[in-house]
């Protein structure tokens, strides 16, 4: 289990004194642990793999949305904390898809869904997500929606 990894390797990169790797598990369990509490009924609850990664997801989007921000503002020193924290949970995370890979799963939904331009983009969006969950950045398989629909 991810939780259960996350743990692990948490005392481990204590041992071995890794300074970035020990912030970063840490607040990647505090953020499982606020959903756990969320998701409590009754006193009791367990965060599935499933939600486990899709907190992980969250957390490596706000990382990149933060090094936007910080890149903006000319901060690079946070800018490099921060993609130090996202290479670390990238590495928790399933392999992303290429582009490549991204665009033909698109044109497959579009064609399923006789999808013809831009106001068909909300009937591709609903299936394209839900069968790239996890391997995908949304950004981008909107942008390659958009661009698919677009031709």
């Amino acid at each position: 289990m991810l939780t259960e990894t996350l743990t692990q390797d948490l005392k481990k990169a204590m041992l071995a004194k890794d300074r970035v790797l020990t912030r970063t598990i840490r607040s990647l369990k505090a953020a499982l642990l606020d959903k756990e509490i969320e998701l409590r009924a009754g006193g009791v609850a367990e965060v599935s793999d499933d939600v486990a990664l899709a907190v992980l997801q969250k957390q490596a989007k706000q990382r990149r949305d933060s090094i936007e921000q910080f890149e903006k503002a000319g901060r690079d020193d946070l800018a490099a904390t921060e993609r130090e924290e996202l290479d670390v949970i990238q590495s928790y995370l399933p392999e992303q898809l290429s582009e490549e890979e991204i665009r033909k799963e698109v044109l497959a939904v579009i064609e399923e869904t006789e999808a013809m331009s831009m106001k068909d983009m909300g009937r591709v969006m609903g299936p394209i997500m839900s069968r790239l969950k996890g391997k995908a950045d949304g950004r981008m398989v909107q942008s390659v929606v958009k661009e698919s629909l677009s031709a």
